[in-house]
């Protein structure tokens, strides 16, 4: 496994993570959940991502379950919460960014995971109706209090990160150092243009998510929607339609084209996918969310593939990707 420094700070963050999104809690059970976080560790895998809404809090109960049994040394990993769209209610204040939801939803993360702190907290989308510097000083307290460690934002725009980095500039406050953008072949614009002054300075890390573009990148689409995927499963409906609808027609074309590249190459498409983002300096890691030990394990390989990515390779692969990418 490689290591790589979290943006500004002196953490060191796995190349390749394992987060519990649509899995944990909700697609896979938790026996299998156990083997894939132990698989993951043993690997050298030190980062586990989650977030108050996955599977409504289910998600960080079933890992926290687990980081319990395993008795692995708190310092050895890493693990983060996301908060704003709440986990188990929709009153006025359990969702969102305002300094009560920001608090409590740590709280919870903490009780469910059953760590005593959060190495990394992140505000999972921006809120318009609480004042940047609001959530900003929440965050700033917890630190303070020793109950994250680190902050950061997930699909932020880089106008909302100036003015978070502002914020806590005028009032002396800890900044966010990480940003978890989607990133993948199809989906490169915020990262490659939008925030790429913010990674020069003040600095920034990204823990990028979906670097298979949920599946597509695999090929297993290309004929169609199979039987046991997930986008057979109830609430999923939206990630169904973006990925198989008439808008996707191009990008499942380019996945053909990517296939044989991937061929070529000596490699499968999928690892084809994960080391073309391992490739790219300004990402710090890249989190996987494999629902089969197998899987996982075939999806570790992208780190020494990384080194078939030839610049000749890397021009092939921007050639069929680049134009139906956003």
């Amino acid at each position: 496994m490689q290591y790589r420094q979290l943006g500004p700070t002196g953490l060191k963050i796995s190349a390749l993570s394992f987060g519990a999104w649509v899995t944990f809690g909700k697609q896979i059970g938790d026996p299998v959940a156990k083997q894939l976080l132990n698989a993951a560790y043993d690997a050298g895998i030190n980062f586990f991502d989650n977030a108050e809404a996955y599977a409504d809090g289910r998600a960080e109960v079933v890992m926290g379950a687990i980081l319990k049994q395993a008795g692995w040394r708190r310092s050895s990993y890493l693990v983060s919460s996301k908060v704003f769209f709440g986990s188990d209610g929709d009153k006025p204040n359990e969702t969102g960014l305002s300094r009560k939801h920001v608090v409590e939803a740590c709280e919870a993360a903490l009780r469910r995971l059953q760590v005593d702190y959060l190495d990394l907290y992140l505000c999972h989308r921006p809120d318009p109706e609480t004042p940047v510097l609001e959530t900003a000083r929440a965050m700033h307290d917890l630190i303070v209090q020793g109950k994250v460690l680190y902050w950061g934002t997930s699909e932020w725009e880089a106008p909302q990160l100036r003015a978070a980095f502002d914020a806590c500039s005028r009032h002396n406050l800890h900044p966010p150092v990480v940003e978890q953008p989607q990133y993948n072949l199809f989906h490169r614009v915020r990262v490659e243009r939008e925030l790429a002054p913010l990674f020069e300075s003040p600095g920034l890390g990204t823990t990028i998510w979906s670097p298979l573009a949920s599946g597509l990148l695999t090929g297993k689409y290309n004929q169609g929607v199979p039987a046991g995927s997930r986008l057979n499963f109830p609430g999923l409906e939206w990630l169904r339609d973006q990925l198989t609808g008439t808008a996707a027609e191009a990008r499942i074309a380019a996945v053909r084209k990517l296939g044989k590249i991937a061929n070529e190459a000596g490699v499968s498409l999928p690892i084809l996918a994960l080391a073309w983002c391992l490739k790219n300096p300004r990402v710090s890691t890249v989190i996987l969310g494999a629902s089969k030990v197998e899987q996982l394990r075939e999806n570790l390989g992208a780190i020494d593939a990384a080194e078939k990515l030839t610049p000749e390779v890397m021009k092939a692969i921007d050639a069929v990707s680049a134009p139906v990418a956003d």
